[in-house]
């Protein structure tokens, strides 16, 4: 009997180092390779390596967002606010930038997310209008 495949532990690892640092109140950074599809990100702030680091602090992002597939969230470069996306296979590593502990993976595919199921009967919003009554 085969084995299943199993989907990449990065995503996981990567939430988990994030949970881990900012819990040990230090800073995450993550170190990006920005030669992989999908990955956006201002170009004037990438290295003659093509990498980026990024701090993902809550402190200097708003709406971070790391799921499955890719880390998104909104920065300033700058002083302009920029969207910044990146697939979970193109983080290089995610780091604490006081004391540098944290982890460097290994490449691998970025996997491609899924496609978007259809709404069904009971997802669906009725466009019935909210309404208050007294009650005693």
């Amino acid at each position: 009997m085969s084995k299943p495949a199993m989907t990449s532990n990065r995503p996981y690892i990567l939430r988990a180092f994030y949970e881990w640092i900012t819990d040990n109140r230090c800073t995450p950074y993550i170190l990006v390779d920005t030669h992989l599809p999908g990955v956006l990100v201002p170009q004037q702030h990438v290295n003659d390596d093509g990498q980026i680091v990024l701090n993902i602090s809550e402190s200097a992002v708003a709406g971070l967002n790391m799921d499955n597939y890719a880390i998104r969230f909104n920065a300033r470069f700058g002083g302009v606010p920029t969207d910044i996306q990146v697939p979970v296979g193109a983080v290089v590593g995610i780091y604490a930038r006081e004391n540098g502990q944290g982890m460097v993976f290994e490449a691998e595919e970025t996997p491609e997310p899924p496609e978007p199921t259809p709404p069904t009967s009971l997802g669906k919003k009725t466009a019935k209008k909210p309404a208050l009554r007294v009650v005693k």
